[in-house]
């Protein structure tokens, strides 16, 4: 949420540095060192550093032109030009790191090698596909994926062929052996190679190479960029760090973004290491933003629990108003979940919240056919998030295209005439097509601009066709990415970067969040930041919900979740049939049958994962040794180990919230529960 927007800052005398809060501020003011900033969800890291951009070419100490911002998403390079251009500052560079990478290959390889660059292949499954079925007979699609996306990882991780045997230890691709998966990758090069392509990948490593073996092309590339700002680096990987550090080459002027709790990609290869070591890497400075301007408290609150066992310095604090406890809701099966977030979404609505502010996240693809469905039959318009490049999709530049010719050709002619005329002879329409895949997202796509039209011509019915062209190929210039009033169904991790007023998070359950492929660490943790970043895009209403009885797994909500439901909640989940509960028979982490009393006490097999603070149970512990020996009295009287172990996992602030605990009663609380939760308050400190 920004800030002047929120009424934080009035009557502002520089509108650079006074529309900043002082963490933010500092980010803009330090640019005599490297600088990392932690930023914390909706902390407004954009904002910081774009202001930082703008002060620092005010100021002169950057030149506009000379300045490269790289992002992780093309939409998030348009917001950033755009932001710029509203702060007066329209010549600052703002690409993904590929396609930064990829304008540096093409300028620079045909006279480096004096060809030019090959094609990129948009998809190279099928070179995958004929490599697989060169080294391991007929393979069927899964594994043809699974194999493209090790591929991926390597080449991101900057592991040759050579070396993947050795550093891939603990990696597993559908059962086939290192030495195996190597063969396909020579196979696969080989296959690209005689094709004349290039795969995505390829274009860091070739720029690395580019940078290395030339210096001729590096000095001409610092002599270009010498002010660097590099977003999401939690998400970075090894090529992508180490050709950053090639660009920026131990000069002082580079700033990075990112946030530890929002590192959800390292199945792609990122280290969020790289964020965390960069002060020490460059002796930079660091600047930590916590104020969260999205969310309301309640949501703040439950993020910071999913991804922390105790408080910190580190923890979001939300500074909006109070609103809305988030909802947790038990449904029966993936339909019934469904239709019940469509009439949450329906109650939304009529409290006035538009289609377009409301999102419902899920884990993976597969979960979408049913929400859409619902969503149809409740007749609630809605766009499956696809890809961020919407100013490069075929029908989008094709519309466009078709409407610059028509400004030509009829420049008296009024905007909504010209909109009109090219939506007939495409034949499009205004009623979505039914069903789902391409001809859906085409649709959508095209809705998007068009609504995107209508918006700016009923703000100026009178503008001209020329206004509109010119209009029209700035949005294209600045990537500025339309938004329409329809729910938003995406991903958990294609939702990253973006907000909404109301959101529903679906599929909480066992074997979805956590994902069954993601049950070891480092993904496990992986999986738990992934709920927190899917959180953390609602504003204002968040609904959680999980169903009891999919159509397949375990109908057993998520582990993560352990602690933070309340009691009606569960109850009301026990009552729809779901398989778990903190004092059920089965385990809150597997699902499986719990086997002694100590086990239904603390909900979970003990075996399962814990998410208790360590050191909180072990001051519980010492609590209750001392108790235990003024009293002379063994120590399992005042609380048992399955107990203290249940008090740690909750982290209780009141009495009631102890009361909830399984093993705890009112005599108990009587005797002990002030002392209790002045240990707890004291750990959470």
């Amino acid at each position: 949420m920004e800030l002047v927007e929120a009424g934080c800052f009035n009557d502002l005398v520089d509108p650079i540095l006074d529309a900043l809060d002082p963490e933010q501020r500092r980010v803009a003011l330090l640019l005599d060192a490297p600088l990392v900033v932690l930023a914390g969800a909706g902390t407004g890291k954009t904002r910081a550093i774009t202001h930082r951009v703008a002060h620092a070419v005010r100021e002169g100490r950057y030149a506009a032109n000379a300045t490269l911002a790289v992002t992780f998403t093309t939409r998030a390079a348009g917001e950033l030009k755009t932001r710029l251009a509203g702060l007066g500052v329209r010549r600052v560079t703002a690409r993904t790191i590929h396609a930064a990478a990829l304008s540096q290959c093409r300028y620079f390889w045909p006279r480096a090698y004096s060809t030019e660059f090959p094609q990129v292949a948009e998809n190279p499954f099928a070179f995958v596909g004929r490599a697989a079925n060169q080294v391991l007979g007929a393979a069927e699609a899964t594994l043809v994926r699974d194999l493209q996306a090790e591929i991926g990882w390597a080449k991101s991780s900057n592991v040759p062929p050579d070396r993947y045997p050795e550093l891939a230890v603990g990696r597993a691709v559908a059962g086939v052996e290192p030495e195996r998966v190597v063969q396909v990758m020579l196979a696969y090069e080989k296959v690209k190679s005689g094709a004349g392509v290039v795969d995505f990948d390829d274009i860091l490593l070739c720029t690395a190479a580019l940078l290395v073996e030339h210096p001729f092309v590096a000095e001409k590339v610092r002599e270009t960029y010498r002010h660097f700002v590099v977003d999401e680096y939690q998400d970075v990987s090894a090529i992508q760090h180490r050709l950053i550090g090639l660009w920026v080459d131990g000069r002082p002027d580079v700033c990075v973004v990112g946030d530890p709790q929002q590192a959800i990609h390292g199945f792609a290869g990122a280290r969020a290491e790289f964020l965390t070591g960069f002060a020490a890497e460059h002796e930079a400075d660091t600047v930590r933003l916590v104020r969260n301007y999205r969310s309301s408290p309640a949501i703040v609150s439950l993020a910071n629990r999913i991804v922390r066992r105790h408080r910190g310095q580190a923890d979001l604090r939300s500074t909006r108003p109070t609103g809305p406890e988030p909802a947790f809701v038990a449904d029966g099966s993936e339909d019934d979940e469904a239709a019940a977030v469509a009439a949450w979404l329906r109650e939304r609505r009529a409290e006035g919240v538009r289609w377009g502010e409301c999102a419902v996240l899920y884990r993976i693809n597969a979960q979408a056919p049913a929400i859409e469905a619902a969503l149809g039959a409740a007749q609630i318009p809605y766009q499956v998030k696809g890809a961020d490049r919407f100013w490069e999709r075929a029908e989008i530049k094709d519309v466009v295209n078709r409407l610059q010719r028509s400004v030509t050709e009829r420049p008296t002619a009024p905007p909504r005439q010209l909109l009109e005329l090219v939506l007939a002879a495409i034949r499009w329409s205004e009623e979505p097509p039914s069903g789902m895949g391409a001809q859906r997202e085409r649709w959508e796509a095209i809705a998007a601009l068009v609504q995107l039209i209508r918006t700016r011509d009923g703000q100026d019915p009178d503008w001209s066709g020329p206004e509109f062209g010119a209009w029209l190929a700035e949005h294209v210039q600045l990537e500025a990415h339309p938004v329409s009033d329809a729910v938003t169904l995406a991903t958990m991790h294609a939702a990253k970067g973006l907000e909404w007023d109301a959101v529903a998070v679906i599929g909480v359950r066992e074997g979805m969040v956590p994902f069954s492929l993601s049950q070891e660490e480092p993904a496990l943790s992986e999986e738990r930041r992934l709920l927190h970043v899917a959180v953390t895009r609602a504003r204002q209403q968040l609904r959680i919900s999980w169903p009891t009885s999919p159509t397949r797994g375990r109908g057993v909500r998520s582990r993560f979740l352990t602690g933070l439901v309340p009691a009606s909640a569960a109850a009301a989940g026990t009552a729809n049939g779901e398989r778990r509960s903190v004092r059920s028979r089965v385990c809150s982490v597997c699902g499986g049958q719990l086997r002694d009393a100590a086990e239904r006490k603390l909900g979970r097999h003990i075996d399962c994962e814990t998410s208790y603070d360590e050191e909180l149970l072990a001051a519980l512990k010492q609590w209750r040794l001392e108790t235990a020996q003024a009293a002379s009295q063994p120590a399992f009287v005042v609380f048992t180990d399955a107990t203290l172990q249940a008090i740690a996992e909750a982290a209780p602030t009141t009495r009631t919230e102890l009361l909830r605990l399984p093993g705890i009663g009112k005599v108990k609380v009587d005797r002990y529960g002030e002392q209790v939760l002045a240990v707890v308050a004291e750990r959470e400190k």
